[in-house]
């Protein structure tokens, strides 16, 4: 089982990005999604998550609400993260993260299943 992300990049306050997960060797369609970021020196933190269905329930956190956009196709087995109007406190490794229940990504991380190998952001100011 692999999840690769990419998309991270060096990129200035206002700026878009999207991140991608691409998944192989598990059933993506039997799981839930989820990104999670960890900035240098703090601990890490949830961002986002989405059902199994594409075009799913969706959740955020606060930080991010309105200007980050969690999606999946699961015809390419792959979660996307579209994030806009990014701040410099936005910088941190960014982890997809697989579950099969939602309750792993939300409230017990120990739970998950399968996590990506992470991807850097940078938002210079």
């Amino acid at each position: 089982v692999q999840l690769q992300a990419s998309g991270g990049g060096l990129v200035q306050a206002g700026d878009s990005l999207t991140l991608s997960c691409t998944a192989s060797g598990l059933p993506f369609i039997n799981y839930a999604m989820g990104w999670f970021r960890q900035a240098p020196g703090k601990e890490r933190e949830f961002v986002a998550s989405i059902i199994r269905r594409s075009g799913g329930s969706t959740l955020y956190a606060d930080s991010v609400k309105g200007r980050f956009v969690i999606s999946r196709d699961n015809t390419k087995k792959t979660v996307y993260l579209q994030m806009n109007s990014l701040k410099p406190e936005d910088t941190a490794v960014y982890y997809c993260a697989a579950a099969e229940r939602l309750h792993s990504i939300l409230e017990e991380t120990s739970t998950i299943n399968y996590w990506g190998q992470g991807t850097l952001v940078t938002v210079s100011s």
